[in-house]
């Protein structure tokens, strides 16, 4: 079997620019509305605590990245870079209609290369971005570079789970829900992605080594929806 070529950075901006108007409500459908529990538990997971600086990676159209502020709250300070400026217009739209949370400034950057001073922030947080970097130990090596000593950090992505019948499972999923539902919006190919970025994501174990590698002192993944997801939890 051939193996898809892996997407360019490029391919991947545009992809999430052009599903920017539909992407709140797929997240919404096709989760049950979990995807909400998921982001918590990895604020949860953060340690995230009044008061300090947290940044939000590949923060799409603004949903951890407002955990993440409310959590923080006023007296705290939140960062949510993402590379696709219409999703950073959609999260701008919805920090405007909530309040009590930490102030949010919205910057559209590269994770491979943030714009940020090193040891800058306590809390960095990322949702369904590492799996979609072109070079992921890089991206590991930006969010260990830019957390304080003791900092902490919260990765949430899809992951291949353990058991074979959740795998078949996972991969009708995809392609019999996701992808059709996708189809209702000419988007067929934007969401038929997911599963060739999933077949290339490394295990959690796999993860784990490669956080190890970029400098973290200690981490651990913890499967979630029965090893359909996953957070990886790392500490400076």
């Amino acid at each position: 079997m051939t193996q898809t070529p892996s997407p360019s950075a490029d391919d991947i901006q545009g992809l999430f620019d052009r599903i920017a108007p539909v992407y709140d409500d797929f997240n919404q459908q096709l989760s049950f509305g979990l995807h909400q529990v998921w982001k918590q538990m990895a604020v949860d997971w953060s340690q995230a605590a009044a008061g300090q600086i947290g940044l939000d990676v590949c923060c799409g159209s603004g949903d951890l990245a407002l955990l993440l502020a409310r959590r923080l709250g006023q007296t705290g300070q939140v960062y949510g870079l993402d590379f696709a400026p219409a999703q950073l217009a959609i999260a701008q739209q919805k920090a405007t209609q909530q309040i009590g949370l930490a102030p949010v400034q919205w910057i559209e950057g590269d994770a491979l290369q943030l714009p940020f001073d090193d040891a800058g922030f306590d809390v960095v947080t990322m949702a369904y971005g590492l799996r979609n970097l072109i070079d992921m130990p890089q991206g590991l090596r930006e969010l260990q570079r830019v957390l304080k000593p003791g900092g902490r950090a919260a990765v949430l992505d899809f992951h291949r789970p353990a058991s074979a019948w959740l795998r078949q499972f996972q991969q009708w999923y995809l392609e019999n829900v996701v992808v059709t539902a996708a189809q209702r919006f000419d988007l067929t190919a934007e969401y038929a992605y997911i599963s060739p970025s999933l077949d290339r994501f490394p295990t959690g174990q796999q993860q784990v080594q490669l956080a190890e590698t970029a400098g973290f002192a200690d981490v651990t993944f913890y499967p979630v929806a029965a090893g359909l997801m996953g957070i990886l939890v790392m500490t400076k």
